[in-house]
């Protein structure tokens, strides 16, 4: 089979094209050319993770291209990453990336080029058109995939789905590759050790606002703008109060921060969440399981497809609005929506 694999330069896909070439595939590497500026002491590492790419392709002997999406990436996903910013929610460029760039406009080029399925270095699993959980536990990355249309799972293939991130690294080690070692990429998706306050900075114009306590409405300190603080928030406020406060209201009108040292605050827990852009790859009208962010514990919820809620069985923290709420039962991903 023809199987074009996104190849970022790290590990996971240099090991993901070893792989594939075990199981017989035709292997062409495809570097995605996402964003290349620098900004201020912030230097895109986009060359380098292309030379790390091409140095894998070389040495397993595979075709290798690039595709340059830097105009569409800029488009469907830093301009609305800024957008969410600027009406004060919190959003994931993450699953944004791969529903708009990873899993559509590469899947469409590599399609029109012959390909007959792309794979990727994420950690999940397929069966037919369903998206199935990792074996590892700790790396599984279905809750940045479930926005991923059926049609598309049906043609991709996650190699290291059954890998432990371990197993990776020790048979990038024995394969000789030259990014066996490479550290994990961190920060802005594509943008490298981005730290988002200072890209965001370069885009959006921010004023200096008060920090209030909700309780008492007494003024604490200023922040720098609104926009760079999210729900439940508890560093980085720069307050000398002693005891630590958490971010637990926002008014983006007022640009006025509202926090708490209280954790049991009320505007801190929520038992439902109202949901847009619902993306279900399987019914969820049922007893599921729930992840309000990556990494965090699955828990006990129930869907309403007619209010688009999803009701807790217990009260969650920092419900954030612009992150995803991604259901599940067992080792299936149904889908999920973004919180309003």
């Amino acid at each position: 089979m023809k199987v074009f694999l996104g190849m970022s330069g790290g590990v996971d896909s240099a090991v993901s094209a070893h792989l594939l070439q075990q199981q017989g595939h035709e292997v062409t590497g495809v570097y995605m050319k996402n964003w290349s500026q620098n900004l201020p002491g912030m230097k895109c590492p986009w060359a380098e993770d292309l030379a790390d790419a091409k140095r894998v392709a070389v040495r397993l002997g595979i075709d290798f291209r690039v595709f340059d999406f830097e105009t569409e990436y800029k488009q469907k996903v830093v301009d609305y990453m800024l957008a969410e910013y600027q009406k004060g929610n919190t959003p994931n460029p993450d699953i944004m990336c791969n529903q708009e760039i990873k899993f559509k406009l590469f899947a469409e080029t590599a399609f029109e080029q012959g390909a007959e399925a792309i794979a990727t270095g994420h950690y999940a699993k397929t069966r037919g058109a369903e998206l199935l959980c990792a074996k590892d536990d700790n790396k599984d990355q279905t809750y940045f995939l479930y926005r991923i249309q059926p049609a598309v799972i049906a043609r991709t293939i996650f190699p290291l789905g059954d890998l432990l991130k371990t197993e990776v690294r020790a048979l990038a080690e024995q394969l000789q590759l030259s990014v066996a070692h490479k550290a994990e990429s961190m920060g802005v998706c594509f943008v490298g050790e981005a730290n988002m306050k200072d890209f965001l900075a370069e885009f959006i114009e921010t004023r200096p606002g008060k920090i209030v306590e909700l309780e008492t409405g007494q003024e604490l300190g200023l922040h720098d703008g609104a926009i760079f603080y999210t729900l439940g928030q508890r560093h980085g406020l720069g307050l000398t109060q002693g005891l630590p406060y958490y971010v637990v209201k926002k008014d983006m009108a007022a640009n006025i921060v509202y926090v708490s040292r209280n954790l049991n605050a009320r505007k801190l827990w929520s038992n439902q969440a109202q949901l847009r852009d619902v993306l279900l790859r399987a019914p969820a009208d049922r007893q599921i399981m729930a992840r309000i962010r990556h990494r965090a514990p699955l828990v006990s919820a129930t869907f309403d497809a007619d209010a688009q809620t999803v009701h807790f069985a217990d009260a969650q923290k920092s419900l954030t609005a612009g992150q995803s709420v991604v259901f599940y039962r067992g080792n299936v991903c149904l889908g999920g929506g973004i919180i309003v």
